[in-house]
């Protein structure tokens, strides 16, 4: 395990979204060309990494907390699962139904996506506005270990911030997590 405490360096806030269309473990395609709600989560993650694990029951809090109010959520693995063969798909798909997520579960198979978002480890966190401009970038909050001890719920201001029309109180945070495990 490779700890990363950094963020991206591909995208900057105020830049464009890259598009992408990737298969989701509950047998759609997501194109995000086509999802409509106003704020767009885009998460990278995946099964094996225990910053991920850590993450995700309160991934799927947020999800449910704004499902109301516009703001999907779209969850990509990217990891090389030859060499992590707990990130492989169909494990994805099992995590999916055992955890019940409220949100698509993407694979990046080839990786293009994280290289195109810069996404350096699980969980990096990227979210855009209705424009699909990037508006926040990095972690979810500041304890990862111990929820009850969080005092910086980065991603969910990110979010009610957006949602109220409003800028993020802050732009960019370092994601800090294990790193994207890249193909040789």
């Amino acid at each position: 395990m490779v700890l990363i405490d950094d963020n991206s360096t591909v995208l900057s806030i105020g830049d464009s979204m890259p598009a992408f269309s990737l298969p989701a473990t509950d047998g759609i395609t997501v194109d995000c060309t086509l999802i409509r709600d106003p704020i767009l989560a885009v998460v990278f993650t995946c099964n094996h990494c225990p910053y991920a694990k850590a993450y995700e029951d309160r991934l799927i809090a947020l999800a449910e907390d704004f499902d109301e109010e516009g703001v999907q959520f779209v969850l990509i693995n990217s990891n090389d699962s030859t060499n992590y063969p707990e990130d492989s798909f169909e494990n994805m798909k099992e995590k999916h139904d055992e955890k019940r997520y409220p949100f698509p579960y993407c694979l990046d198979k080839s990786q293009k996506v994280a290289q195109a978002y810069g996404a350096l480890c699980t969980p990096h966190c990227f979210v855009f506005n209705h424009d699909r401009i990037l508006k926040y970038k990095g972690r979810i909050d500041d304890n990862w270990a111990h929820p009850d001890a969080v005092t910086e719920h980065n991603l969910h201001d990110a979010l009610r911030a957006l949602v109220e029309g409003k800028e993020p109180p802050v732009h960019a945070v370092n994601a800090i997590g294990c790193s994207i495990k890249w193909k040789q």
